[in-house]
């Protein structure tokens, strides 16, 4: 068939249009509106973008007719093009593409809410991507040909490629495709699911199938929230049963960054949130306001409210940018609340996803590349919990109970906050903008009083560093702790009861007494989450000279008091004093850092470090031990042993554990951690026991 019959083909094909009612009236729209943009489409840029508040501007009915009937009106905008390519004394010898954007918000719908009612109609949809394909190339229309007789002839390609039961002009069956002559289009199947914001409580995320096709492939990424404008189509059933699956022929795709644009905060809303910042006494009610049930941990409480409120995202002159996200890591005995403290936290948070380590793997906790039939048997990239809480927050509990190679994931995505993907000749790089609070367990059930943390913990020291501030909750023997922990889950539980009871029937005046003054110093859950949104999306303070002045004090003593090339701090934690002290400005909804935010971030740095990164042996605060999981005077005392090892094997074949005790002392190794550093020497290659309780360097000097 040659291009004069395609060209007729496609003639009697809109000369079938010419009784549709809406030809008319589209076709003075696009004279007004789009007659330039007509004349620049060509074969290579043949994309019409067609702004559908223009339309409503100038036609409320069309655009509503646009709304129901988008096929039929979509078909008309095509003729309309090629009527009045005719009339300028041009050829359009394509078809053009439509993409229809910026859709009112009242034809915005969530998944979850799509009925039948919606199918064939244009509407529009916002979600983040949750997993998307390659480009690949679909068939449009097939160009079949008659082995018979030769006749070739063109037919279009819905849902699959349907071979012909016989040709048109001979009746024979014998027919072939011509792929060189058939149309291909590039194809996309993208996977989004809801905003994590507009999910409640344990609310599952919808998830919905969009086909991207032509110029708007390759847009968009996993973890991207975008606004997908298009109609939404039945897909056919698998087999023969009656129930239709359902995807979005996508129109027009658009990234949009307001991660926090569906928590609406009115006048009555801000009022409230203005007056509680303006509280002296905003810290206190923040720590009230952060699992309340749970007695005590104020400083920890503290420290999660900053995190919810965060620092600043900065992009420096070089193009370089600095996190804002605070990461905070919590290690306590069984039972102490660490569960509660992230599960509350991620209630409160504007956007967040809870997972726990036993069931997360690095690929659902980051990305993977995998081959499966939603890529139609090519390769598929998905987006874990950190890329689609992007700009929100990921509660972790059990970290410790992850597998290493899933944890060993997770350090580029805290610190560079992107995760890369390169597998299969894909090469992908994914956001993961997000603030993560984790809780782990000792590694033996308990605390052993006489180790550090870090000693006691299964997690790398290398990703330990990745963490602003950790802190370790103790389960101790106290008689007025206890007392005052156990009548503060009493007052809770009967809490509780009230507040059931008052679904029921209502209160007698002593037990709305006592529900008034449990909440009265604390900020509802709803209303803390706006704050919270309000806060991070519309202020960022900036440091004040004395606030500068105080943190660079802090740090620079800090290092002063490095011993032996000890180094007590780096550059890492000043960042994350950086941060804290502006998320504490931002809970007062100020324009600059003050010299009391500086306070309270060293404050919150000062006790992280005295639970976590302080030498048991000297007193002091030593970074190694978070850096390198042992501390510095542990390091001299282990190369020190090593030393005494390596002198003796100089005149002799082996040293035994009696000698080594003998030799150990008289060089001031306590006596006590001998056997310990041995281990942790054999492990790590440096000696070997040739033979049992005897010891050999592995290279001699």
């Amino acid at each position: 068939m040659d291009k004069n019959e395609e060209r007729q083909d496609e003639q009697e094909f809109f000369n079938e249009k010419m009784t549709d009612p809406h030809i008319e009236k589209f076709d003075y729209f696009l004279n007004l509106k789009y007659l330039k943009e007509i004349e620049k489409l060509t074969v290579k840029n043949k994309d019409l973008r067609i702004d559908f508040k223009i339309l409503e501007e100038y036609d409320p009915y069309l655009a509503d007719e646009l709304i129901k009937k988008p096929d039929t009106c979509i078909n008309a905008i095509k003729y309309c093009i090629h009527k009045r390519a005719e009339t300028l004394k041009d050829s359009i010898d394509f078809e053009p593409i439509i993409n229809i954007f910026n859709l009112p918000q009242e034809n915005r719908i969530f998944i979850k809410n799509l009925v039948a009612e919606d199918i064939d109609k244009l509407i529009s949809i916002e979600g983040i991507v949750r997993q998307f394909t390659t480009v690949l190339p679909k068939l449009k229309i097939a160009h079949w040909m008659c082995k018979r007789c030769g006749y070739e002839f063109n037919m279009d390609v819905k849902h699959e490629v349907e071979k012909p039961t016989f040709c048109p002009e001979c009746r024979h069956k014998a027919l072939d495709l011509i792929e060189a002559k058939s149309l291909f289009i590039d194809y996309q199947k993208l996977e989004i699911q809801e905003p994590l914001e507009v999910l409640k409580g344990g609310e599952q995320s919808n998830t919905l199938v969009v086909i991207v096709t032509d110029a708007m492939v390759g847009k968009v990424s996993a973890g991207d929230r975008i606004i997908v404008t298009g109609i939404l189509k039945l897909v056919p059933p698998q087999k023969n049963l009656s129930v239709y699956g359902k995807c979005l022929e996508c129109l027009d795709v658009e990234e949009t960054k307001q991660d926090y644009e569906d928590i609406e905060i009115d006048e009555e809303n801000f009022e409230q949130i203005k007056n509680y910042s303006e509280n002296p006494e905003i810290y206190e009610i923040l720590v009230n306001s952060i699992a309340p049930n749970i007695f005590g941990h104020d400083v920890i409480k503290e420290a999660i409210a900053l995190q919810l409120f965060g620092g600043v995202k900065k992009t420096m002159e070089d193009g370089s940018k600095t996190r804002g996200n605070i990461h905070i890591l919590l290690i306590g005995d069984p039972g102490v609340g660490k569960s509660k403290l992230l599960l509350y936290a991620s209630n409160v948070a504007p956007k967040s996803l809870y997972v726990v380590g036993k069931t997360a793997s690095g690929a659902g906790l980051t990305a993977s590349a995998v081959k499966d039939e939603f890529g139609e048997g090519g390769w598929t990239l998905k987006a874990g919990a950190l890329v689609l809480a992007s700009g929100g927050f990921a509660m972790i509990d059990e970290f410790d109970k992850m597998n290493p190679e899933d944890r060993s994931a997770m350090h580029e995505a805290m610190e560079q906050e992107t995760v890369s993907i390169a597998k299969a000749g894909i090469v992908s790089n994914f956001k993961t903008e997000t603030s993560i609070l984790a809780a782990a367990n000792p590694k033996y059930g308990r605390f052993d009083q006489f180790k550090t943390i870090p000693e006691q913990i299964d997690i790398p020291p290398t990703l330990m560093s990745r963490f602003d501030l950790f802190f370790s909750i103790k389960d101790l023997l106290d008689e007025k702790k206890d007392r005052e922990t156990v009548m503060a889950i009493l007052k809770g539980h009967k809490t509780g009861e009230l507040l059931s009871k008052m679904k029921q029937i209502d209160l007698v005046k002593k037990d709305r007494d006592y529900l008034e003054k449990s909440f009265k110093a604390q900020i509802n859950p709803d209303l803390l989450k706006k704050y919270i949104s309000y806060a991070r999306t519309k202020i960022s303070p900036i440091l004040s000279d004395k606030a500068m002045d105080r943190l660079g004090k802090f740090f620079i003593e800090l290092r002063k008091k490095s011993k032996d090339g000890r180094v007590t701090v780096t550059y890492r934690q000043l960042e994350a004093l950086i941060r804290l002290s502006e998320a504490s400005a931002r809970v007062k909804l100020a324009p600059s850092v003050e010299i009391e935010d500086a306070e309270r971030a060293i404050k919150l740095f000062r006790t992280s470090m005295e639970q976590v990164g302080m030498d048991p042996e000297t007193g002091d605060m030593d970074i190694d031990i978070i850096t390198t999981g042992q501390s510095h005077s542990q390091a001299v005392q282990m190369r020190n042993l090593l030393e005494v090892i390596k002198d003796w094997c100089k005149e002799h074949d082996s040293i035994s554990l009696n000698d080594l005790m003998v030799e150990s002392e008289a060089r001031k190794i306590d006596r006590s951690k001998v056997q310990e550093y041995v281990g942790k020497l054999s492990r790590a290659g440096d000696i070997y026991e040739p033979k049992p309780l005897y010891y050999k360097p592995v290279f001699k000097e």
